[in-house]
């Protein structure tokens, strides 16, 4: 009795953390062709890693860390080769679910390297800081900071932004928008439906003061690790389309 007891207590353990992850990796591919006739070429990766196992419960595979309250360290590095020079960014942050509680914080600090031939390097440090609090299940809301640093200036400037994932009729939604208050202001939305847990599409626009862009994107899961998504950018001059592929363990 009490050995078919365990038996039955450790199954169900089992069962209930079968579909958890620790750890995301991915690679991007983006091809930008500017109206001009000039063109490029990224590659990036990118990972997380939780500092407790993602449930993923009975939520969309893509909101399970957000929905998860899943506190992370991330980071990511990308190289773009255009004719004349190359762009290499790298990144480091980490996101934090305050235990216990409805706050959240967030910190990122990065690097941008110019290179081009003839030219000295131009290095620019990027950082960000953020807290926020969610007033209910699924819904985040945060304020913060966004700067630079690099030899010829220095700014920062306040964030706001949100993201909120709820169920809209028979299908689960997730809606983002944020604004960084520049003196040329950035504003940017998007929204994404799940047509099941697996799979989605979605919308983004993104204005930052001078030129505006508009983004179509889905996303596919084709078991609980590995996804597949792309997305096209239509900007004033410039298209960008990008594929990412992404393992969870």
């Amino acid at each position: 009795m009490f050995k078919k007891l365990a038996l039955a207590t450790a199954l169900l353990a089992g069962l209930s953390t079968a579909h958890a992850y620790q750890v995301e990796v991915g690679g991007t591919y983006a091809y930008t062709d500017i109206d001009n006739g000039d063109s490029a070429n990224t590659f990036a990766v990118d990972g997380a890693y939780y500092f407790k196992p993602v449930q993923v419960r009975n939520s969309p595979l893509n909101e399970a860390a957000f929905l998860d309250r899943a506190s992370n360290i991330n980071a990511d590095l990308s190289n773009t080769d255009f004719d004349d020079f190359d762009i290499t960014t790298f990144n480091v942050g980490v996101e934090y679910f305050v235990p216990n509680t409805d706050f959240y914080l967030s910190a990122g600090i990065g690097q941008t390297t110019i290179e081009e031939d003839g030219f000295e390097d131009f290095d620019t440090t990027t950082y960000t800081a953020e807290v926020g609090y969610l007033p209910v299940s699924g819904l985040l809301i945060a304020a913060g900071i966004a700067g630079f640093d690099n030899d010829d200036t220095d700014d920062s400037d306040a964030t706001l932004r949100a993201k909120y994932v709820t169920q809209v009729g028979a299908y689960d939604m997730n809606f983002e928008g944020g604004v960084v208050f520049a003196d040329d202001e950035i504003f940017t939305l998007g929204t994404d439906l799940y047509l099941d847990k697996t799979f989605s599409v979605g919308l983004g626009y993104t204005d930052d003061g001078e030129d505006d862009s508009f983004q179509i994107r889905a996303k596919k899961f084709f078991n609980q690790q590995v996804s597949l998504e792309g997305s096209i950018d239509f900007g004033e001059n410039v298209n960008v389309y990008g594929v990412r592929a992404a393992y969870r363990f």
